[in-house]
């Protein structure tokens, strides 16, 4: 079973290859800059060569933006990353001729201001973006379906909840906390975490658990539908905190960094995956500890 990768070589990419491999997948990786197969979700012409060369079986799209604040400085770039890259993709599948299986990874964020007694939150739950990355991953989810019903395109959306680990980028709340305990336990800064607000709640999954449900998805999930992937557990962003400091060496105060506030910001998002757990039998495998120590890990290499 030939699997396509669209932006492999990313966070989610790379443990998304490994759980493929280790299921006697083989696997195609694309990257921007060319660290696998050379591909720019921007240009159709990549695109189109691409998949007249490997013409996969299935297509795991992850190639886009997933910065939520880089929206609010980029929207255009954003909105046309993640909408106008994934147009050009489903269209240029349907150029060549072939008939994979197309999971596509939504977000959480689509679900916006979720009023409290909306949680935990529903595949149904009215969707009111925040942020132009929102936006730009709802038009994404219903180019998805639209295509399904239009096209007769064998999509499956996804929207996960938060999903952290091993090599997540450091401007992520989880890797930011990870990077500064490990630069203060090397002495380059001053035993201080800065951070932006405590207080929002999330629904975080380790991102192991959540690769293995992509792959479920594609395996079991019906072409057309969409389904949440989260934990079930909601923590603050306090709660993360203060596990990563227990996890330090060394004792560390924290301040809060006004620059690390967002303009808008979604208070609450916890996920009701009774739906694809009913399909799979999926559930995580992995308690927030293990991967806050995992991430921790890898920042202490990374110094």
């Amino acid at each position: 079973m030939k699997a396509l990768i669209t932006g492999g070589f990313g966070f989610v990419g790379q443990h998304l290859a490994f759980e493929l491999k280790n299921n006697d997948y083989q696997v195609f990786s694309t990257d921007r800059i060319g660290m696998g197969i050379k591909m720019d979700i921007l240009d159709y012409d990549e695109i189109r060569f691409v998949l007249e060369k490997v013409r996969p079986d299935i297509i795991f799209h992850l190639a886009g933006i997933a910065y939520v604040p880089s929206s609010w400085k980029d929207p255009e770039l954003v909105i046309k990353t993640n909408t106008i890259g994934s147009l050009y993709l489903f269209d240029a599948v349907r150029s060549v001729g072939i008939d994979p299986i197309i999971q596509i990874a939504g977000s959480s964020e689509e679900y916006g201001l979720v009023l409290p007694e909306e949680c935990p939150i529903k595949e149904t739950n009215p969707l009111r973006p925040l942020s132009p990355y929102a936006v730009s991953k709802i038009a994404m989810d219903m180019l998805g379906y639209q295509y399904f019903k239009t096209y007769g395109m064998k999509i499956i959306r996804t929207r996960a909840f938060n999903h952290e680990g091993y090599g997540r980028g450091e401007q992520y709340v989880t890797s930011t906390f990870c990077k500064q305990i490990a630069e203060i336990e090397k002495k380059l800064k001053p035993a201080i975490i800065y951070h932006g607000d405590l207080s929002s709640e999330r629904d975080f999954t380790d991102v192991r658990d959540m690769v293995r449900a992509y792959r479920l998805a594609v395996e079991q999930g019906q072409p057309g539908e969409v389904y949440n992937i989260g934990s079930g557990i909601k923590h603050t962003v306090s709660e993360v905190l203060s596990i990563v400091k227990k996890l330090s060496k060394v004792k560390v105060m924290d301040e809060i960094d006004p620059k690390r506030m967002r303009p808008s910001d979604v208070k609450t998002l916890l996920c009701d995956s009774s739906k694809f757990k009913k399909l799979t039998g999926w559930k995580p495998k992995y308690k927030l500890e293990e991967t806050l120590s995992e991430c921790l890990r890898y920042w202490r290499e990374q110094m």
